[in-house]
């Protein structure tokens, strides 16, 4: 009994040690990542801190203005940016911090709703498509190509009268509009990885369909997907702004940023212009920092540019003899 506690422990001991050693290459891999962004493109690294900062805005919004998006001050209406009204107050005397802060939370439900339910459209349709290929990949495609020759625009206010303004309602608008779309760029992805050895090993081994699709298929076309995802992020912002700036997003009194720039902004932009530029900064300076972002990703995480992205890499190779370039 002894011996076989003992090993028993030994065995334990090592799963534990195993663990550590998985969990401290990823940590440092990580870091590794993090040195790159900061590196080879610090204005990728500027945008992920607006990423940040966005996003620690949204999540604690109730922290940062407590006193609520729609507290009505009759004497303090139109007040100028002041100590007390950071950013001013509207016709109605509401703190215009409070409400666009409330505003980036609730661009952050919107975007990160519709965006994980775009990308799962893309990645189901776009992988299917890409492997099955032949007569469902035509078929597939062609409803794709279909669905992409009307304007964005024009399906998301027809969906929209039709379902009905709200949150829940532009959400599936949006995750429907830009996944079928994306699809396209997890097919081309899916179509070039299909084509490699250890995809061919493993049907040639009688590997089912569903285990090749997530074992060698989907975990190979996951740097698009994720450089889709942040893109897709700055898209849905800039939409749902649009919906709401037309009446069509989410109703008021939710301080849509969009929504803010049309009731507010249009009609007293003489008399308190800061009700347009507030939200219509905050909107610009999160679009702004998304893309930077996605695009920083796009290049560190793409192998196509992995070779010759970034001014560190060609300082390295400048420095390199010539014998090692």
């Amino acid at each position: 009994m002894s011996n076989v506690s003992v090993g028993s422990a030994s065995v334990s001991s090592a799963n534990a040690a195993e663990q550590e050693t998985v969990s401290g290459r990823r940590r440092n891999r990580f870091m590794e990542f993090v040195g790159r962004l900061v590196r080879e493109r610090p204005l990728g690294a500027f945008g992920a801190a607006i990423c940040v900062v966005l996003i620690f805005t949204g999540v604690f919004a109730d922290v940062i203005a407590p006193e609520g998006y729609n507290a009505i001050s009759p004497l303090d209406r139109l007040k100028a940016p002041s100590w007390e009204h950071w950013f001013g107050t509207d016709q109605l005397g509401r703190d215009l911090f409070a409400r666009t802060v409330h505003g980036a939370q609730l661009s952050i439900i919107v975007a990160f709703a519709a965006t994980t339910l775009s990308i799962i459209i893309s990645a189901v349709i776009g992988i299917a498509s890409g492997y099955i290929g032949g007569r469902f990949d035509m078929t597939v495609q062609r409803f794709v190509d279909g669905w992409m020759c009307f304007p964005d625009l024009i399906i998301l206010i027809v969906a929209v009268s039709v379902l009905g303004p709200g949150t829940g309602q532009v959400i599936l608008v949006l995750g429907l509009l830009f996944g079928i779309a994306g699809s396209r760029i997890v097919r081309g992805a899916v179509l070039s990885v299909k084509e490699n050895t250890y995809v061919h090993a493993a049907q040639s081994m009688g590997a089912s369909t569903l285990r090749i699709l997530l074992r060698h298929i989907l975990p190979n076309v996951m740097a698009p997907i994720i450089v889709l995802y942040t893109t897709r992020l700055a898209a849905v912002i800039l939409a749902e702004s649009g919906l709401s700036f037309l009446g069509l997003g989410i109703p008021p009194p939710a301080p849509s940023w969009g929504g803010m720039l049309s009731l507010d902004g249009r009609t007293y932009m003489f008399q308190a212009p800061w009700l347009a530029i507030v939200p219509g900064l905050a909107l610009t300076v999160a679009v702004f920092g998304i893309n930077m972002f996605g695009d920083a990703l796009r290049d560190l995480l793409d192998p196509r540019m992995r070779g010759g992205g970034g001014r560190f890499i060609a300082r390295v190779r400048k420095r390199a003899p010539a014998s090692q370039r």
